[in-house]
């Protein structure tokens, strides 16, 4: 029999959320992957969108319902694309393993599975140093983008990765909505009125539900 597990899914920047991102497909595939070859069957999937991996994990949404489930139906497993998918932040990452662990919850990284299992002092020391060099990276990727945005700012006077809908679309959005139409709908009316994504496709779901 298998053992039940939930897959808890990550994604730090807004950008990368939506219905044409593929950071939460991405992440689930790895997972269930791992799952269907090593004898786990996922019960559960919890997303916590746009929230940043230094984020303490009681302080997630999608966590902590998680951990409300858990606490409900017994699945004691939880497993993560990689290991930086459950904290970026040594800190937050190796003291959120501990939470897990005092609970008796095993945390599997579908990349690494011994990334979080392991308790000798080479693979707690292998641990904290991957959590640091995550940490560093991301530290990194924060300065490089402030500078770009800075320097596009001194350029342009604005340095917003796409531009903002026409109000007269978010009006019209907003009419449609109190028409009881869902957000699929709503963006394929919008489009009927040349109202598109800066691609030329009709705009996401999430885009629309940004703009009510």
């Amino acid at each position: 029999m298998a053992t039940k597990a939930f897959a808890y899914l990550r994604t730090s920047s807004a950008a990368n959320v939506g219905d044409t991102k593929d950071s939460d497909k991405r992440q689930l595939a790895a997972i269930r992957g791992y799952a269907r070859h090593s004898g786990f069957e996922i019960v559960g999937t919890y997303y916590d969108p746009a929230v940043n991996g230094s984020d303490a994990v009681h302080r997630r949404p999608a966590f902590a319902s998680m951990m409300a489930a858990i606490a409900g139906n017994g699945v004691s497993t939880i497993i993560v694309e990689t290991a930086s998918r459950f904290a970026r932040d040594l800190i937050v990452q190796e003291t959120g393993y501990q939470y897990l662990r005092g609970l008796g919850i095993a945390l599997v990284a579908a990349d690494d599975p011994n990334a979080f299992t392991g308790d000798t002092p080479t693979q707690v020391l292998i641990r904290q140093i991957l959590g640091a060099v995550s940490q560093f990276q991301k530290t990194e990727l924060v300065a490089k983008l402030a500078g770009a945005r800075a320097r596009k700012r001194a350029q342009t006077g604005r340095c917003e990765g796409r531009p903002p809908a026409p109000e007269t679309a978010k009006t019209l959005a907003r009419r449609l909505k109190r028409k009881g139409l869902s957000l699929r709908a709503i963006a394929a009316q919008l489009a009927a009125k040349g109202f598109v994504a800066p691609s030329g496709k009709p705009y996401g779901a999430q885009s629309v539900k940004v703009m009510l």
